[in-house]
């Protein structure tokens, strides 16, 4: 059963990130400053097959970590599950990614770009574990 919520928070997170970076896919672009071809998509970029993959793996290590936290704190209703990960997005990976994209000196939309989605995607994974 362990297994299985972190596998679900993973794909409810992945999920959104389809639909986030769907939409906001034009800016990112912008932001992170990478090359682009006549479509508009990122130019000589790697296989999307591996990119998702690897997307997915470093989720579920994110999951499978904030499923422990959420055992070793006693996390279990729906509303701690919420707050719990949206702490961990909100006030762990965001500034974390902010951090990262200030030493590389990108733009401040990227952080808020990637930093929201990190933000909802730990929320996410919170209420879905706290359904388990």
């Amino acid at each position: 059963m362990d297994l299985v919520s972190v596998i679900c928070a993973t794909l409810a997170a992945f999920i959104a990130g389809a639909v986030w970076y769907n939409v906001l896919s034009k800016p990112w672009l912008r932001a992170t400053g990478i090359p682009t071809d006549e479509n508009g998509r990122p130019a000589g970029g790697g296989s999307p097959v591996v990119i998702y993959g690897l997307g997915f793996v470093m989720q579920l290590i994110v999951a499978g970590m904030m499923r422990h936290v959420f055992v070793l704190s006693g996390i279990e209703t729906l509303g701690a599950g919420l707050v719990g990960g949206l702490g961990i997005g909100l006030f762990f990976i965001t500034p974390w990614i902010a951090l990262n994209n200030m030493y590389a000196m990108r733009s401040p939309k990227l952080s808020l770009i990637d930093g929201g989605y990190a933000t909802l995607a730990c929320t996410i994974m919170g209420i879905v574990l706290s359904f388990f």
